[in-house]
Protein backbone atom coordinates (compact mmCIF):
# COMPACT_ATOMS: atom_id res chain seq x y z
CA UNK A 1 0.00 0.00 0.00
CA UNK A 2 1.31 3.63 -1.06
CA UNK A 3 2.06 6.19 1.85
CA UNK A 4 -0.18 8.96 1.57
CA UNK A 5 2.51 10.97 4.05
CA UNK A 6 4.97 13.18 2.48
CA UNK A 7 7.82 15.15 3.49
CA UNK A 8 9.18 18.29 1.81
CA UNK A 9 13.65 18.94 1.21
CA UNK A 10 14.57 22.26 -0.11
CA UNK A 11 18.34 22.20 -1.28
CA UNK A 12 20.65 24.77 -3.17
CA UNK A 13 23.38 23.29 -5.30
CA UNK A 14 23.53 26.32 -7.47
CA UNK A 15 21.47 26.68 -10.89
CA UNK A 16 17.98 25.00 -9.94
CA UNK A 17 17.79 23.91 -13.29
CA UNK A 18 21.15 21.67 -12.79
CA UNK A 19 19.92 19.70 -9.75
CA UNK A 20 15.94 19.45 -10.13
CA UNK A 21 16.12 16.25 -12.73
CA UNK A 22 18.30 14.88 -10.33
CA UNK A 23 15.40 15.30 -8.07
CA UNK A 24 12.99 14.11 -10.21
CA UNK A 25 14.19 11.11 -10.94
CA UNK A 26 14.43 9.65 -7.61
CA UNK A 27 11.85 6.69 -6.66
CA UNK A 28 9.71 8.34 -4.05
CA UNK A 29 9.65 11.57 -5.45
CA UNK A 30 6.18 13.30 -5.94
CA UNK A 31 7.10 16.83 -7.44
CA UNK A 32 9.99 19.05 -7.40
CA UNK A 33 9.69 22.98 -7.63
CA UNK A 34 12.34 25.36 -8.04
CA UNK A 35 12.17 28.83 -6.03
CA UNK A 36 14.42 31.37 -4.27
CA UNK A 37 14.34 31.10 -0.31
CA UNK A 38 16.65 32.45 2.39
CA UNK A 39 16.57 36.06 0.94
CA UNK A 40 14.27 38.90 2.21
CA UNK A 41 12.62 40.21 -0.65
CA UNK A 42 9.22 38.62 -1.14
CA UNK A 43 7.88 37.36 -4.49
CA UNK A 44 11.70 37.61 -6.00
CA UNK A 45 11.34 37.38 -9.56
CA UNK A 46 14.52 35.41 -11.45
CA UNK A 47 15.97 38.91 -12.40
CA UNK A 48 16.13 39.85 -9.19
CA UNK A 49 17.56 36.95 -7.04
CA UNK A 50 19.85 36.84 -10.52
CA UNK A 51 21.04 40.38 -9.28
CA UNK A 52 22.62 38.89 -6.08
CA UNK A 53 20.59 41.89 -4.32
CA UNK A 54 17.82 40.11 -3.05
CA UNK A 55 19.83 37.65 -0.33
CA UNK A 56 17.74 34.71 -1.86
CA UNK A 57 18.97 31.20 -2.97
CA UNK A 58 18.18 29.46 -6.43
CA UNK A 59 16.92 26.10 -5.05
CA UNK A 60 14.66 23.36 -5.37
CA UNK A 61 11.70 22.35 -2.82
CA UNK A 62 11.34 17.94 -3.18
CA UNK A 63 7.61 16.21 -1.84
CA UNK A 64 8.54 12.94 -1.19
CA UNK A 65 7.60 9.78 0.07
CA UNK A 66 9.70 8.95 3.07
CA UNK A 67 8.58 5.07 2.83
CA UNK A 68 9.92 5.16 -0.30
CA UNK A 69 13.15 7.49 -0.37
CA UNK A 70 14.65 8.61 2.99
CA UNK A 71 15.90 12.33 3.51
CA UNK A 72 19.15 10.68 3.88
CA UNK A 73 19.04 9.29 0.25
CA UNK A 74 18.03 12.64 -1.28
CA UNK A 75 20.96 14.29 0.73
CA UNK A 76 23.32 11.48 -0.46
CA UNK A 77 22.18 12.69 -3.94
CA UNK A 78 22.85 16.34 -3.17
CA UNK A 79 26.58 16.11 -1.97
CA UNK A 80 27.17 14.30 -5.69
CA UNK A 81 24.91 16.38 -7.86
CA UNK A 82 26.79 19.44 -6.82
CA UNK A 83 30.16 20.71 -5.27
CA UNK A 84 29.80 21.62 -1.79
CA UNK A 85 32.80 22.49 -1.47
CA UNK A 86 32.88 25.87 -3.23
CA UNK A 87 31.12 29.17 -2.06
CA UNK A 88 28.72 30.67 -3.52
CA UNK A 89 29.12 29.32 -6.87
CA UNK A 90 28.58 26.34 -8.74
CA UNK A 91 30.89 26.01 -12.03
CA UNK A 92 30.34 29.23 -14.49
CA UNK A 93 27.87 30.38 -12.07
CA UNK A 94 28.79 33.06 -9.30
CA UNK A 95 27.25 34.74 -6.41
CA UNK A 96 25.42 34.14 -3.42
CA UNK A 97 22.37 33.09 -5.90
CA UNK A 98 24.42 30.33 -6.10
CA UNK A 99 25.78 28.79 -2.67
CA UNK A 100 25.31 25.77 -1.32
CA UNK A 101 22.30 25.20 1.44
CA UNK A 102 20.27 22.57 3.57
CA UNK A 103 16.63 24.77 4.74
CA UNK A 104 15.10 21.85 7.11
CA UNK A 105 11.63 21.34 8.11
CA UNK A 106 12.13 20.11 11.44
CA UNK A 107 14.62 19.23 14.49
CA UNK A 108 14.83 15.64 13.02
CA UNK A 109 15.65 17.19 8.85
CA UNK A 110 18.25 19.38 10.87
CA UNK A 111 19.66 16.20 12.79
CA UNK A 112 20.35 14.30 9.94
CA UNK A 113 21.89 17.32 7.59
CA UNK A 114 24.41 18.16 10.14
CA UNK A 115 25.24 14.20 10.22
CA UNK A 116 24.75 13.77 6.61
CA UNK A 117 27.59 17.26 6.15
CA UNK A 118 29.90 16.00 8.99
CA UNK A 119 30.10 12.63 6.94
CA UNK A 120 30.57 14.16 3.74
CA UNK A 121 33.66 15.79 5.14
CA UNK A 122 35.03 12.78 6.34
CA UNK A 123 33.85 10.54 2.72
CA UNK A 124 37.65 11.62 1.86
CA UNK A 125 35.38 12.68 -1.41
CA UNK A 126 36.06 16.54 -1.32
CA UNK A 127 39.70 18.22 -1.52
CA UNK A 128 38.55 20.72 0.54
CA UNK A 129 36.06 21.13 3.42
CA UNK A 130 32.53 21.38 2.66
CA UNK A 131 30.68 24.96 2.87
CA UNK A 132 27.43 24.13 2.72
CA UNK A 133 24.99 26.01 5.06
CA UNK A 134 22.35 24.45 7.17
CA UNK A 135 19.45 26.57 8.25
CA UNK A 136 16.00 26.17 9.21
CA UNK A 137 13.85 26.65 6.24
CA UNK A 138 12.15 30.38 5.84
CA UNK A 139 9.53 31.36 3.41
CA UNK A 140 10.17 29.40 0.14
CA UNK A 141 9.41 30.76 -3.35
CA UNK A 142 8.16 29.24 -6.63
CA UNK A 143 9.91 30.28 -9.57
CA UNK A 144 7.98 31.53 -12.70
CA UNK A 145 6.63 28.94 -15.02
CA UNK A 146 9.65 29.17 -17.47
CA UNK A 147 11.81 27.65 -14.45
CA UNK A 148 9.86 24.54 -14.03
CA UNK A 149 11.07 21.24 -15.44
CA UNK A 150 13.82 22.94 -17.26
CA UNK A 151 15.57 20.35 -18.44
CA UNK A 152 12.56 18.41 -19.39
CA UNK A 153 11.24 21.55 -21.45
CA UNK A 154 14.55 22.43 -22.86
CA UNK A 155 16.66 19.01 -23.56
CA UNK A 156 18.08 20.61 -26.58
CA UNK A 157 19.22 24.10 -25.10
CA UNK A 158 22.74 24.90 -24.93
CA UNK A 159 23.06 25.11 -21.20
CA UNK A 160 21.21 21.70 -21.34
CA UNK A 161 23.22 20.32 -23.86
CA UNK A 162 26.62 21.79 -22.28
CA UNK A 163 25.89 21.27 -18.36
CA UNK A 164 23.19 19.25 -17.43
CA UNK A 165 22.96 16.57 -20.03
CA UNK A 166 26.44 15.99 -19.32
CA UNK A 167 26.24 15.93 -15.72
CA UNK A 168 23.34 13.71 -15.63
CA UNK A 169 25.40 11.10 -18.16
CA UNK A 170 28.64 11.46 -15.15
CA UNK A 171 25.93 9.88 -13.10
CA UNK A 172 24.37 7.37 -14.84
CA UNK A 173 21.02 8.74 -14.72
CA UNK A 174 18.28 9.27 -17.23
CA UNK A 175 18.99 11.61 -19.90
Amino acid sequence: MKSTTTETATLAGGCFWCIEEFFRQQPGVQRVVSGYIGGHVENPTYAQVCSGRTGHAEAIQVEFDPQVTAYRTLLDVFWKVHDPTQLNRQGADVGTQYRSAIFTHSDEQFATATASLEAENRSGRHARKIVTDITPAPRFYPAEDGHQQYYRRNRSAPYCRAVIRPKLKKFGWKE
